[in-house]
């Protein structure tokens, strides 16, 4: 019973909530984390997410249970090897997708459109996307985008162009690595056909990915410095309202705060990279933030600068 229940948790892949995490953006970037009823609505909507998300994932398997099975790593996963059954799999799915789908009713209606939205976009990823060269990175790259567009719904806050157009970057950049690397990992064992493994790898070639990956990495740091420059958070609830920092720097300085966080995101793009070239990873975003301890401890950094600047001088 143990060990079933240990399959299905790895079916439900709790590692992959983490990119839920997008849905916070817009409360931490509108200054609203103090306020405990948008805060509240935004964790349902986390949890929402993060159930939806398992349900999709147990689908994408009950989908592809053929092809792990010839995929050297996917062939372990619970459905292609067996550990849990197709019906049981549907079972699941069936009920997290449901509850998701209620819970996000209750919550809010546009949020529940937006959950909707979502379904349908993964739900088609999984059925026929996912075999069309570049639709399916756009489509990886959607998912990403619609958890940061849940999150503006949620708590109303409009977050900048330049944010968005980081956020769209970024999402493109982690889909690109993440295609990259299934590409390498298949390349690498003889013997198995690229296209029966995954047919719209058959189209990409390691080159045109390198290219790809280069113009998002470069255009998430250029999006996400001119999103600093031009921030302006004076209207945050600051704990410190400003008032102390005010009486000793000028007011132009006052507004640039938010340029020092493009330190680690510029390390944290570099070590990406060199995880994806060097150490032949991505096939997993979660799995390398938990694994690369450098990249994990610039991640904190990161969110630890964001929230001290945003909330205590008040950028």
């Amino acid at each position: 019973m143990k060990k079933k229940l240990h399959s299905i948790l790895r079916l439900l892949r709790p590692r992959h909530w983490v990119k839920n995490f997008a849905i916070f953006a817009a409360i931490t970037f509108g200054g609203q984390l103090t306020d405990p009823n948008i805060l509240w609505d935004v964790i349902l909507g986390f949890l929402v997410f993060c159930t939806i998300s398992s349900g999709i994932y147990v689908i994408n398997d009950i989908f592809d249970v053929k092809n792990d099975r010839l995929h050297p790593f996917k062939k372990f996963r619970p459905l292609a090897s067996k550990e849990v059954t197709v019906p049981e799999a549907a079972l699941i799915a069936f009920l997290l997708i449901a509850a998701s789908m209620v819970s996000s009713y209750f919550i809010q209606f546009p949020f529940f459109l937006i959950t909707v939205v979502y379904l349908i976009l993964q739900l088609a990823y999984s059925m026929f996307l996912k075999h069309t060269a570049v639709i399916d990175i756009l489509a990886l790259a959607g998912g990403y985008i619609l958890r940061v567009y849940a999150g503006e719904v949620l708590t109303g806050y409009h977050i900048s162009v330049w944010l968005l157009l980081t956020t769209i970057s970024l999402s493109l950049f982690l889909a690109v690595g993440k295609r990259r690397r299934e590409l390498t990992l298949v390349s690498e064992h003889k013997g198995i056909q690229i296209a029966e493994i995954r047919r719209s790898l058959s189209h990409y070639s390691e080159r045109l990915l390198d290219v790809y990956a280069s113009i998002f990495a470069s255009s998430t740091f250029i999006s996400y410095s001119l999103f600093t420059f031009y921030e302006n958070a004076s209207n945050t609830n600051s704990i410190t309202n400003n008032l102390f920092f005010s009486e000793f720097l000028p007011s132009y300085l006052q507004r640039k705060w938010l340029m020092i966080t493009i330190i680690p995101v510029v390390y944290g793009l570099m070590r990406y990279l060199q995880d994806i070239y060097e150490k032949h990873e991505g096939e997993s975003p979660e799995r390398i933030i938990f694994k690369d301890k450098p990249l994990f401890a610039t991640l904190v950094v990161w969110i630890i600068l964001l929230i001290f600047i945003i909330y205590v001088i008040g950028a």
